[in-house]
């Protein structure tokens, strides 16, 4: 009898740890997904983002020549593919971007191509488009366009675009075009020092690497001749290629960036995926420089990798990697693709026993969402060859609680992308930030996902946002949508534990900027990057009368004994 207890508590004890593992389940052809994205060189793009607002993470598939763009939509974790009114294009395209340009509450569309002219699709209101690509001022010829990264680098609350280009002939560098506001955009690369060389670039992405307030640029360039680059947002309209002073200048065949906090330390990361060589994490040193530390984490991948992603598919408060890769699993010692599990402590291995059966397939893109809005993350993966995609279905067996987060601007652009979202459990923080375009040829979901483990409650919810507002909300119950609208939860002045200054913002007349440190000068700037006001203060507390101003958006560089900070105002 003892022995049959004994057994009995063996066998439970392993069914225990066997559903409480990790396990993923490609789901694509039972739920209507059961399509190829075609087959194009280096693949095509797929997002999963939803695209109509409706609370459900959509699918969309970048065409190939001769086919249409198909847009999934998800029906209570059903997707149908529907026929937008989009103009068609005809030829291949690399990535599809869902992205509010004109700040109207909607979802525009830009899909890039690297065979005919990157084209915009602009939003009626209704989910019907019309064609601006002609009159908008981006680019209309064929610039060799693979990503497309959307970010605010000016800080006036209208979404810029970062074009990663791949001319083979050496002839088409990177383009930066500004959103004017008004539905056009003007090519700013030369004015703001982003670099007239054609470096075969895949992709990019926007992120704030130093926390200085003002969005940086990392492009990640294919051929080891190309390093990649980082350019430091100066917070006055122009750019700084810091990558050998960063430590960022990587020469290698770099394909994907991916941007996020893989050690949950408040300073955003970045993963570049490569070839056999291995891939590379840089980790964040307090924004100052970066440190490879692919090998010591257990995430070099050696093969051909192509798309990455974090997520926390448990939920248990830390990130683990999905990698796509190019071998398609016949080629003995190179793994097709890779998904490490987070140990806890940053440190990674690489899972056997998580599902992801059949994952030898060639693939290229990636993205996450919530197919079925469970709170835990699922992975869409682009195959090559004509295979049809993988949905891979989180159906992990757990009680882990989460907590997502969908951000509205008002004041910084409608989606919010650019924004630090920081949460705080019993002193334990997780932090993310949102991107768009980040990642090769992929676009993820626009709600941020926060494993709890087995808490309820989270301290806190602080979301500081590119135009300088704090909102933080108490007390937050576990296993919701959380949705926080710019300026509802508003700290009364830019403070935290690591913020030595304040100031009133908006301002009416005056602006009053209190430090811990002398103040050595305060230069205030317009949207334009054009000096308007110098002061050298000397002094702990710096009064400028700003009542002569228009209402707007205005740039402060204030600079202290130590310290250099910049930050965005509105004058009402």
């Amino acid at each position: 009898m003892k022995k049959n207890i004994l057994s009995f508590k063996i066998v439970f004890l392993m069914s225990v740890i066997v559903y409480s593992q990790t396990y993923f389940s490609d789901q694509a052809s039972n739920i209507g997904l059961g399509f190829s994205s075609g087959n194009t060189p280096f693949g095509s793009g797929i997002t999963f983002y939803d695209y109509d607002n409706d609370g459900w993470d959509d699918i969309t598939l970048a065409s190939q020549a001769g086919t249409a763009l198909r847009f999934f939509k998800n029906v209570n974790g059903v997707f149908v593919e529907e026929v937008l009114i989009v103009p068609k294009i005809n030829s291949q395209s690399k990535q599809t971007n869902w992205v509010d340009i004109d700040n109207d509450g909607d979802k525009d569309l830009y899909v890039t191509s690297n065979v005919s002219g990157n084209r915009l699709f602009v939003n009626n209101g209704s989910m019907s488009f019309h064609e601006v690509t002609t009159t908008c001022g981006l680019p209309t010829n064929n610039i060799f366009t693979y990503g497309a990264s959307w970010g605010d680098y000016n800080n006036d609350g209208y979404l810029d675009v970062f074009l990663s280009n791949r001319d083979v002939t050496g002839v088409v560098p990177n383009y930066l075009y500004k959103n004017n506001g008004d539905g056009t955009f003007v090519n700013v690369s030369n004015l703001v020092g982003i670099l007239e060389v054609s470096d075969l670039s895949f992709c990019s992405a926007f992120f704030d690497y130093d926390k200085d307030g003002w969005q940086d640029i990392y492009v990640s360039n294919d051929r080891v001749d190309n390093p990649n680059v980082l350019y430091k947002n100066n917070g006055d309209g122009t750019f700084t290629d810091v990558s050998v002073n960063t430590g960022t200048n990587l020469y290698i065949d770099a394909m994907s960036v991916t941007i996020d906090d893989y050690n949950n330390d408040g300073w955003l990361d970045i993963y570049v995926t490569n070839t056999p060589s291995g891939n590379v994490l840089l980790q964040n040193n307090n924004g100052e420089t970066f440190t490879n530390v692919a090998s010591t984490a257990g995430v070099l991948f050696n093969s051909i990798g192509w798309g990455a992603v974090f997520l926390d598919a448990e939920n248990d408060m830390d990130l683990d990697l999905y990698v796509s890769g190019e071998f398609n699993g016949s080629v003995p010692g190179f793994l097709s693709a890779a998904f490490y599990e987070n140990n806890g402590s940053g440190y990674y291995s690489l899972a056997s026993n998580s599902g992801f059966i059949n994952d030898t397939r060639q693939s290229f893109s990636n993205a996450i969402g919530d197919l079925n809005n469970d709170g835990f993350p699922e992975i869409v993966v682009s195959n090559a060859d004509n295979e049809n995609i993988f949905v891979w279905s989180n159906q992990t067996v757990s009680t882990n609680n989460w907590l997502k987060v969908k951000l509205q601007g008002t004041v910084s652009n409608r989606d919010g992308i650019g924004s630090l979202i920081e949460i705080s459990i019993n002193g334990e923080k997780q932090y993310r930030y949102t991107l768009c375009g980040e990642g090769y040829l992929s676009q993820n979901s626009g709600v941020e996902i926060f494993g709890l483990a087995d808490n309820t409650v989270v301290d806190y919810v602080k979301v500081t946002w590119l135009s300088g507002i704090i909102d933080v909300i108490d007390n937050v119950n576990a296993n919701q949508v959380l949705e926080i609208i710019e300026g509802e939860n508003q700290l009364s002045i830019n403070e935290n534990e690591q913020t030595t200054f304040s100031f009133n913002n908006p301002v009416s007349d005056e602006l009053i900027i209190k430090s811990a440190q002398n103040i050595k000068c305060v230069t205030l700037y317009n949207a334009l990057g054009q000096e308007l006001m110098h002061n050298n203060a000397l002094a702990r507390e710096v009064r400028l009368d700003l009542s002569h101003l228009e209402k707007g958006y205005y740039f402060i560089k204030m600079e202290t004994n130590d310290n250099l900070k910049s930050f965005k105002i509105i004058k009402s």
